[in-house]
């Protein structure tokens, strides 16, 4: 009996030996990166926490730059631990990311992972933040650099939506790494905008426009072909099929929403051929607005304004019901550009001072960024970088904060005001 006894706990010990060496080896980073990393990311948003509504309110709603984080906030942030293992795994993959949708659907496809990964950027500038008051500088790169390789992945699909959301995952971790640029050393700063640098290349806008003439103009157009093949002859029945195609409910107000059936059925001459006429039209229209968003900042505004106005005036009905309003989803480009950028250029002011900021080139003008002292409330609180862009109807600026103090708000529309309450 005693012998029985003794070779199960000698059992049992090995086991846990073999457990925890196999803990560590998963710590260690000894994992594959042969694996599609859409698969760990799907994982990891199996186990993100079900916070209850309280503990949601309180570290998603409060703001807390310039406060000291309490143990509340570090055990709610610690519950993403297993979550970050998977997006931290899946950015060492060695293999494109491939999300796996199908887009059959057209424009029905549902695309519930993209608010997903925008949570966990959101996280991310969160958990950052609290490493960031332990002293963990490593885990809070890890995290940030995690979400951004992440952000770069959503656009893997190629649509406008995927890349828009790409942008504002990388907004959060520029916005981030400028909010605690002083409490990065030197180091980690770099070890930071080397990993941006290396993440996935970024989708962009010029790229998306060939996804959307496929996945939204070709689609109805080979859905039409398709209903006139298994039509034939009953013309009438088609264009019954086309109408509840475009006769579709408001949103999630209920509301029904005006009908675009009346102008396309008039233009197309009632005819399901006249629909394809009018689909076939628009083609030049795509390949135009895929050249414009290729084209550089100095020429874009002029291009894209012309190009509004014709859509719409244009007698063709789904010109301007199939073509997304791209003017601002362009200019949104142009400032992620510059973001990035400008987190280059601060790290190089950081390491080399003057010769290290002129070393980085404003994307959006002809030399570097420009530098001045930002003073909030009378105090010296860093600096800031100001981009020759400023497209959007503001000028881009973007505050690096070098001292601890009273937040304010490090770029936007409202950059260098305090939070609104």
């Amino acid at each position: 009996m005693k012998n029985n006894i003794m070779k199960s706990m000698k059992l049992i010990g090995l086991s846990l030996v073999i457990m925890a060496g196999a803990l560590m080896s998963v710590r260690g980073g000894e994992f594959r990166t042969d694996i599609n990393p859409a698969l760990k990311y799907y994982l990891a948003f199996t186990m993100a926490p079900d916070l209850p509504p309280a503990d949601r309110d309180f570290l998603f709603n409060t703001d807390w730059r310039g406060q000291k984080l309490p143990d509340r906030f570090g055990e709610l942030v610690g519950r993403y631990d297993q979550e970050f293992v998977m997006v931290r795994e899946a950015a060492q993959a060695t293999v494109p990311c491939d999300w796996g949708i199908d887009w059959s659907k057209g424009p029905g496809t549902l695309l519930p992972h993209l608010a997903r990964a925008k949570a966990v950027a959101v996280a991310a500038r969160l958990r950052a933040m609290w490493d960031l008051q332990q002293g963990k500088q490593a885990e809070a790169r890890d995290d940030l650099l995690a979400a951004f390789v992440m952000g770069r992945n959503t656009s893997r699909d190629g649509s406008l939506i995927s890349v828009l959301v790409q942008i504002a995952m990388e907004n959060i971790v520029c916005s981030t790494v400028a909010e605690n640029y002083y409490r990065f050393s030197p180091e980690t700063l770099k070890q930071l905008a080397d990993g941006m640098d290396g993440a996935p290349a970024r989708g962009t806008m010029a790229a998306a426009m060939a996804f959307e003439k496929s996945c939204f103009h070709g689609w109805l157009l080979n859905r039409i072909l398709q209903m006139q093949k298994e039509n034939p002859g009953d013309d009438a029945k088609v264009m019954e099929m086309v109408r509840q195609v475009f006769d579709y409910e408001g949103g999630d107000s209920g509301q029904k929403e005006p009908s675009p059936w009346p102008k396309i059925l008039a233009a197309s001459g009632g005819t399901s051929e006249g629909v394809i006429k009018l689909l076939r039209d628009m083609e030049t229209y795509y390949d135009r607005i895929t050249a414009i968003m290729s084209v550089p900042v100095s020429n874009y505004e002029d291009q894209i304004k012309q190009f509004d106005a014709e859509v719409q005036s244009s007698p063709n009905p789904l010109v301007s019901l199939l073509l997304p309003a791209l003017e601002k989803a362009r200019a949104k480009e142009f400032v992620i550009q510059a973001n990035l950028a400008m987190v280059r250029a601060a790290v190089e002011y950081k390491l080399q001072g003057d010769a290290g900021l002129q070393s980085v080139t404003d994307p959006c003008g002809a030399g570097p960024f420009a530098l001045e002292r930002f003073v909030f409330e009378g105090v010296d609180r860093g600096f800031e970088l100001k981009s020759a862009y400023a497209g959007p109807g503001y000028s881009k600026v973007m505050i690096f904060v070098e001292k601890e103090g009273p937040p304010f708000n490090v770029t936007g529309m409202k950059v260098g005001q305090a939070p609104s309450k």
